[in-house]
């Protein structure tokens, strides 16, 4: 009865979904692509050979999920490999990772019929769910097609625990029908349990496998070069408020010779926060411009997909962004296996654990807000022993949490049939 009452709340939904897409094609017009499959409408297909599911539903889920699809394809040579997203970005983002060694499509609203027609339509062997998705009425599907679904790489925050619990009968029903979960910390898996999970594992995060690809630390090198080898003060990742609190602490009290770099977490922001460097009278320059960055330019716009560690790699320290304000951190890992000397601000709840080591082993530092982070970011700008103590200290902290994905892949490959 709580899946059906959930079903009639989705149907009840699917108008505003469609009104939802359309008012985000106004800024980013990809929304307006394959409709049909966010409903369960796919082509006519001639699969050959056996198919693992992964499904990433934006970009750092999809991201997270490179070292992971790299080793089942290391291991699982015959398979080929489905992602599936929820978000246009997440979408580019495969494509720009992946290209076309893997087949992609946007994951359609969970309804009953609709998760059917793409079970029958895909056939996977396993199904993988990265970080936390739960949708009852996929899970249920994939319990009735005796299809394996698994929520590797889990992580579930005391704000999620406490929404999900609202619904204590929908998500234990869910959770329970997982075929395996394997999280990223104690507390994760706790919560997990909580709400109804009979056994949750703790693997470590897959992110700390992503290692530094030697394409983008030479693209790091030539974004030095362009910016002419001024000091570069990176926020990386920065959500919607975020770049406003930045702009005007800088402004007041940044050196002349540093250069700030904002690359924001949206690309459908790129365009705005240029916008409101320049609405407040400084100088900005933006990556897409290909060319050499003007020494008069304040302010350099990260505005790329897929390079976040050539920016890491070409800053001296780093914010990362969505810890500023309360939306819980975007991922510091990456910054840390480059070298490069991280801040965060006091929302952090989407990586408790690794912040708190982040925090405690020297591999990060905390702010409380934005003339503080200014402040820190200038300090450490001039003070270039801290910054490598900084940098040896994040490197040592990403290598110590290494090896998640070769336990994600044993529990993956065991619900993998050797006769697929």
């Amino acid at each position: 009865m709580a899946r059906l009452a959930y079903t009639l709340v989705v149907l009840a939904l699917l108008p505003w979904a469609l009104l939802h897409l359309l008012w985000r094609a106004r800024r980013q017009p990809a929304y307006l692509e394959h409709w049909g499959e966010r409903f369960g409408r796919f082509p006519q297909r001639n699969p050959a050979g056996p198919l693992i599911w992964l499904h990433a539903v934006s970009v750092g889920e999809t991201r997270a999920a490179q070292p992971l699809v790299a080793a089942l394809r290391a291991r699982h040579p015959g398979h080929r490999i489905l992602i599936t997203h929820m978000t246009p970005t997440g979408r580019e983002t495969s494509e720009a990772i992946f290209g076309d060694t893997v087949e992609r499509c946007y994951l359609p609203y969970d309804t009953p019929w609709a998760m059917r027609r793409f079970l029958r339509c895909f056939r996977p062997v396993v199904g993988v769910i990265m970080e936390t998705e739960l949708w009852p009425n996929l899970i249920a599907a994939c319990r009735a097609a005796d299809i394996p679904l698994l929520l590797v790489n889990a992580r579930l925050s005391d704000r999620s625990a406490r929404r999900y619990a609202r619904f204590s009968r929908l998500s234990r029903e869910a959770v329970a029908g997982l075929s395996a979960i394997s999280c990223i910390g104690d507390g994760d898996a706790q919560r997990l349990r909580a709400l109804g999970a009979g056994d949750a594992a703790v693997f470590g995060s897959v992110k700390f496998d992503m290692a530094p690809p030697e394409a983008q630390l030479a693209l790091g090198s030539a974004f030095r070069n362009r910016l002419g080898g001024r000091p570069v003060f990176l926020c990386a990742s920065t959500r919607e408020g975020e770049e406003a609190l930045i702009l005007d602490a800088w402004r007041q009290r940044a050196d002349a010779r540093a250069l700030l770099a904002i690359v924001p977490r949206h690309p459908q922001r790129f365009g705005a926060v240029a916008a409101l460097a320049e609405s407040k009278g400084m100088v900005v320059s933006r990556r897409s411009a290909d060319r050499e960055v003007p020494t008069e330019t304040e302010v350099w716009i990260g505005d790329s997909m897929g390079e976040m560690f050539a920016y890491y790699a070409a800053a001296d320290v780093a914010f990362v962004g969505g810890s500023l304000l309360d939306y819980g951190s975007q991922n510091f890992i990456e910054p840390c296996a480059v070298g490069t000397p991280v801040m965060i601000g006091p929302s952090t709840f989407n990586f408790a654990d690794a912040a708190r080591e982040a925090l405690a082993c020297g591999a990060a530092r905390n702010i409380s807000d934005a003339d503080e982070l200014v402040a820190v970011a200038l300090h450490l700008l001039r003070d270039e022993p801290a910054r490598s103590a900084m940098g040896a200290a994040g490197k040592a902290f990403a290598a110590r949490h290494r090896g998640a994905t070769a336990k994600n892949l044993e529990l993956i490959s065991g619900f993998i049939p050797a006769a697929s």
